[in-house]
């Protein structure tokens, strides 16, 4: 394969080699979706003779596996020698490498190995317009080195659609601003709502509006569907070819899980038509020739952290106005095409303009801990391009001190903050896999970090009857859903991870290959910090509940009752504890437990699920965290009788664990309460 030199992209090329010959040189390059930046301007930079290695940050890790891999292929090379990626887990360069297309956060923990970034001759943000929290962050802590230490260190910021104003004004006066046109055809918009009659599910909408388009217009070229997620692409590829019209395309899936095989073949040449059904993975980074069609849900799925409740919230929620452009610009590209809309007109008028930024709903606490040992002490005062929620970064702050990665007094890193700032994982897994190396058993807590943090195990629904689920690997003697989850990839491990065995067992094999990477990527990072050589026992309930408080002791939580999945959470959260979960059993389950997954989710109504939860005794919350018990004796609303009554309650910190009726209330405290 080689370059195209007909892109647009092109047409700046003499611009940015003069650009890039200023001290403190900063460039904000606007070029619409297709134009070429992603691949071709880092090339651009190495054949200009640029010296030191050139960063390309993408938001997303599909987007840099896949963008590095056509480099190297246009430039005549394997990937991982001249041009390579790196992403969390994943390490593809060599000494050789000059072009790296890397995850936001791998160069943000780079700075604190590396403060003044030796050998970085250039930092591209790619698709900065997608404001990702930690592209945020990074440019930030870039222009820091730029300003001190490293006036040569070239920044670019690249984005199709971008309000440049903000900017260039955060970035400087002196910021050159190049501008590639590109070159669109016409896309025609058409709004087609779903029809009540027909009470379709988003994958049934989808074929029933591509049918009706390719029956009044024939087929010209591929299509291109936005889904919010994995299990709404696997419905629609199911009804795609359970579909008699669609039986002349290929039909592809890409989704940051796919096989790098599946990925290849949804955005390779095709000699016919083709259907790639995507997440919103296909919006902008990556670009699919030959698309005249584009199908747009209107949806995405977004994860969210609401700091007033402390959780992290999953759900579908409708694209804003300037995706849904960039979108339908992805059926412009080659030549005129048509963009489908499954809203209305009166819909998208009512939409959000852009989506907001993350750093405005997402939890703050990792990028807090990889400031505060990066050296920047005051956090609040940080030079952010869009400062964050005040009552986020507060709640970030609180939080760390619980883990004990910052001093309670004046906020400095502590020891243990340090040590949690080295390992890859966001700031709660951190801390138990330091308390799980004094234990002994790293390497579980390892699996456990892995699997928790990575791609699930299980498919999200039964694909046969016979399948196994979490609750089938489970010993009477369990006191934890963790013991469960570690033997189901035991099993997965035990067959070498062999796709047919882990089918039969219903366990996704790539899954579980990954965690395995994963597990002991953490082991060896962790394992350098401790003072124990030998890591590989396995502990029983009560040592997993010990290690895991460490790091969970927010998520401490009481049942209502022992007959209900009802639950009250630190913190006045409530929740819905999962039905099969160990704690939930009858005979064996208690009603104080630890909540290793706490989020909100979408289904008929909002609902906080608990899950991957562990038993948990009063007596091991005491002798890690005494000081949070507290005896009080006062007057109380009863929601059920509806009275105020005077109770004597012991919590830890607010979460009721005992209470008892003390008589009649005070009639001054009662009156205040009504």
């Amino acid at each position: 394969m080689s370059r195209d030199s007909s892109l647009p992209i092109f047409e700046i090329q003499a611009d940015l080699e003069s650009a890039l010959e200023a001290e403190n040189a900063r460039i904000v390059i606007e070029a619409p979706t297709g134009s070429g930046k992603s691949t071709q301007v880092p090339a651009m930079l190495l054949d200009a003779g640029f010296e030191g290695d050139i960063y390309v940050l993408q938001p997303r890790r599909l987007a840099a596996r896949m963008l590095a891999r056509r480099v190297a292929s246009e430039r005549g090379g394997r990937c991982g020698d001249e041009v390579g990626y790196q992403v969390r887990f994943e390490n593809v360069v060599s000494r050789e490498t000059r072009i790296r297309y890397v995850t936001e956060g791998i160069l943000l923990r780079r700075l604190l190995e590396d403060p003044s970034l030796d050998g970085v001759g250039a930092v591209i943000f790619d698709e900065f317009h997608e404001r990702h929290f930690f592209g945020d962050v990074t440019l930030a802590r870039c222009l820091g080195v730029q300003k001190t230490a490293r006036p040569d260190l070239k920044l670019i910021a690249m984005s199709a659609t971008l309000e440049t104003g903000a900017l260039l004004e955060y970035l400087g006066e002196k910021t050159a601003h190049l501008q590639s046109k590109g070159r669109t055809y016409p896309v025609n918009v058409e709004y087609v709502p779903p029809k009540e009659r027909h009470n379709d599910a988003v994958w049934d909408h989808v074929v029933r509006a591509m049918a009706g388009f390719y029956k009044s217009h024939g087929v010209n070229g591929h299509a291109l569907v936005f889904l919010p997620g994995r299990h709404e692409i696997r419905k629609t590829v199911s009804a795609l070819k359970n579909a008699k019209w669609a039986k002349q395309f290929e039909i592809h899936e890409l989704f940051g899980e796919a096989s790098p095989k599946e990925q290849d073949a949804a955005v390779g040449k095709s000699n016919r038509p083709k259907i790639v059904v995507a997440t919103n993975v296909a919006e902008t980074s990556i670009t699919i020739d030959g698309v005249t069609l584009v199908v747009d849900s209107g949806l995405e799925r977004r994860a969210s952290f609401d700091s007033r409740r402390g959780i992290s919230t999953l759900t579908i929620e409708k694209i804003s106005r300037a995706s849904a452009d960039q979108r339908a610009g992805r059926a412009g590209r080659t030549e005129a095409g048509t963009c489908l809309r499954l809203w209305s007109e009166r819909d998208h008028e009512s939409r959000a303009e852009a989506t907001p930024a993350e750093i405005q709903r997402m939890d703050l606490s990792e990028a807090v801990l990889v400031l505060k040992a990066g050296g920047i002490d005051d956090v609040r005062g940080f030079n952010w391009f869009e400062a964050p929620n005040p009552q986020g970064l507060e709640l970030a702050i609180s939080w760390l001190q619980t883990l004990g990665a910052l001093d309670r007094g004046d906020e400095s890193l502590t020891p243990v903050g340090r040590a949690m700032s080295k390992v890859p994982l966001t700031p709660r897994f951190a801390r138990v896999l330091l308390a799980a190396a004094e234990y002994g058993c790293l390497d579980y807590f390892s699996v456990i970090a892995a699997a928790a943090q990575g791609r699930p195990l299980f498919p999200k629904q039964k694909r046969r009857g016979s399948d196994l689920t979490l609750s089938d690997f489970r010993e009477p003697e369990d006191g934890s859903d963790f013991q469960a989850l570690v033997r189901a990839w035991q099993a997965a491990a035990s067959s070498n991870f062999n796709r047919d065995a882990c089918d039969r067992m219903g366990l996704m094999a790539n899954a579980a290959r990954e965690t395995g990477r994963m597990a002991d990527q953490f082991s060896n990072t962790v394992g350098r910090l401790s003072n124990r050589n030998t890591q590989g026992r396995e502990p029983d309930a009560a040592e997993i509940a010990q290690v895991l408080l460490t790091g969970f002791s927010d998520r401490v939580a009481i049942r209502n009752s022992a007959g209900t999945l009802a639950c009250t959470v630190v913190g006045g959260r409530r929740g819905q504890l999962e039905k099969d979960s160990v704690v939930a059993d009858s005979k064996t389950g208690g009603r104080l437990f630890i909540a290793g997954e706490m989020i909100e989710v979408e289904g008929r109504d909002l609902t906080v699920k608990l899950n991957l939860a562990t038993k948990l005794e009063e007596a091991w919350l005491a002798a890690l965290f005494p000081d949070d018990f507290v005896e009080k004796t006062g007057a109380v609303y009863n929601e059920t009788n509806r009275r105020v009554e005077a109770r004597e309650e012991r919590r830890f910190r607010d979460l009721v664990l005992e209470s008892r009726p003390r008589g009649e209330p005070p009639p001054d405290e009662a009156a205040e309460l009504l």
